[in-house]
């Protein structure tokens, strides 16, 4: 009887502490939901989440690349601070705080499942099971608790929600629980779930405004191998085997007979149709900017009705109101925009992120903010809801103020610093948004500055960086950048911001 007792003790103070539940997707642009105005695109259930709870307009990450941005979200420091700064070079360091481990320490159970790409073993988690890097789409594998890779049959963000609810029905129930579920979609290359392949092949999707930009005056953006003209695959990324090595693609490999079956029935006819055509120039690049985006929402398709899923397990559990849902992508995607796909850029189809939240009971549904968030802010809104003490060191701020009515004040300027320097040719930078302004440094590839009036500008075409008339502005805002430098304790911009730049180099 009293064992009873106190179990049911338990519960009860479980439940006085919110479940948290994070969905963290892939290379989701914000362009291509719903909620954010997306005309074409239908994402239903991210939807819901924004209207049942609040839409965040100016959400933006630190670092656009895949494992930094995890690493930051689960530490709420820069990447300079946590140590992993890029994909190629790093490995993140498990040791350090995250913000799961003062969950568990304040008694929730934790647990990640799916893709973590942080090449390393995860620390924090009561549970996990994670994809091997970047994972597959079809039939994937799993590195489980105890070293060991299983392989599941099926379509990854559908075996994903699967595990994920599987974890939750084995649960410690006296406990509240902290679970990040972590999608492969919407990463390149973009192969949809067989029930979702074709379905948006009767939209012709308009160019952006942009999509033969010359990159006048951008240095960096002159040289980057990443424009779906020159650098997007007839194979790997479209599916167009023909064009591939032997006909054949690792991706598509690994299918079963009867998921090959449904593979070859939609793509080969759009393969044999493309020979035919024999297509060049405009022609072909605008061919593949159809196709790749009719194979990227279609891929979003599966991301939101798993997403759903989630949301239904949560109703008929009777968990939804008292835990908490944030949907984010781990970074901002490009979708022709500029010409091209993929990310690492300040500007802002990836330096912006989607991020939507439902709080039961603390924020109002439909609620709309406006202010400045970032990714790092996760990790201390979360331990700010649970009643859990922010450790000092942590970069991030809790949003939840600027969500309750409190009135309080959100950020003036953002800071953002992306150091890869390898894959698309993207020369590393660092900078600063405003409400209206936006000031790039440029290093190592290229030395250079740029400066955009988002206002005037916001496809950040007209680099007015240098141009008369600009001066008052451009000192004010680098000394905004030197605040924001020394805030957060970047001793390398620091460095570089302090080396001059010759003529001959801007």
């Amino acid at each position: 009887m009293l064992c009873f007792m106190a179990f049911q003790l338990n519960t009860a103070l479980a439940q006085q502490k919110p479940n948290i539940l994070i969905i963290i997707s892939d290379d989701h642009a914000y362009q291509a939901i719903g909620a954010y105005g997306a005309k074409i695109a239908k994402t239903p259930n991210i939807d819901r989440i924004a209207k049942e709870g609040a839409i965040f307009n100016k959400a933006y990450v630190t670092n656009s690349i895949c494992g930094p941005s995890r690493a930051v979200i689960l530490t709420g420091k820069y990447s300079h601070k946590n140590g992993f700064k890029d994909n190629t070079n790093y490995k993140f360091d498990g040791s350090q705080n995250e913000f799961v481990k003062n969950l568990q320490a304040a008694g929730y159970q934790t647990g990640w499942i799916g893709k973590w790409h942080l090449e390393s073993t995860p620390q924090g988690f009561d549970f996990y099971k994670i994809l091997p890097g970047q994972g597959q789409y079809y039939n994937p594998d799993f590195i489980t608790m105890d070293g060991k890779t299983e392989h599941i049959t099926g379509y990854a963000s559908n075996v994903i929600e699967d595990q994920a609810e599987k974890y939750l029905d084995g649960r410690d129930q006296s406990k509240p629980f902290c679970l990040v579920i972590g999608h492969k979609a919407t990463h390149r290359t973009w192969i949809p779930d067989t029930c979702d392949m074709g379905m948006y092949d009767k939209v012709n999707f308009p160019l952006p405004a942009n999509f033969y930009d010359d990159y006048a005056n951008r240095e960096a953006a002159k040289i980057q191998d990443m424009s779906i003209s020159k650098t997007m695959q007839m194979g790997y990324d479209l599916k167009m085997l023909s064009y591939s090595k032997n006909g054949r693609e690792p991706s598509v490999d690994r299918m079963n007979a009867d998921q090959r079956a449904k593979f070859d029935a939609y793509y080969k006819p759009i393969d044999a149709d493309l020979k035919a055509r024999n297509l060049s120039g405009k022609a072909l690049t605008e061919w593949k900017y159809q196709h790749y985006m009719r194979d990227y929402l279609s891929t979003a398709a599966s991301l939101d009705r798993n997403i759903g899923r989630a949301l239904d397990y949560l109703d008929k559990h009777d968990l939804a109101k008292n835990t908490i849902v944030i949907y984010l992508s781990d970074q901002g995607f490009y979708l022709g925009e500029h010409g091209w796909f993929d990310k690492r850029w300040i500007y802002e189809e990836s330096f912006r992120t989607p991020m939507v939240m439902r709080y039961p009971g603390v924020i109002k549904p439909g609620t709309k903010s406006n202010d400045f968030v970032l990714n790092m802010d996760i990790a201390p809104t979360v331990l700010d809801a649970a009643g859990v003490t922010i450790p000092k060191d942590i970069q991030g701020e809790s949003f939840l103020p600027l969500l309750n009515g409190k009135n309080a004040k959100g950020r003036d300027a953002i800071y953002y610093h992306y150091y890869e320097n390898g894959e698309h040719a993207v020369s590393p930078h660092f900078g600063i948004k405003t409400k209206r302004y936006k000031l790039i440094r440029f290093y190592t590839r290229v030395n250079t500055w740029e400066l955009y009036d988002l206002q005037a500008d916001p496809g950040e075409n007209t680099n007015i960086f240098g141009k008369k008339g600009y001066e008052k502005l451009t000192a004010d805002l680098m000394g905004q950048l030197k605040k924001q430098i020394d805030k957060y304790e970047d001793t390398e911009a620091e460095k570089i911001l302090a080396t001059p730049i010759t003529a001959s180099a801007q």
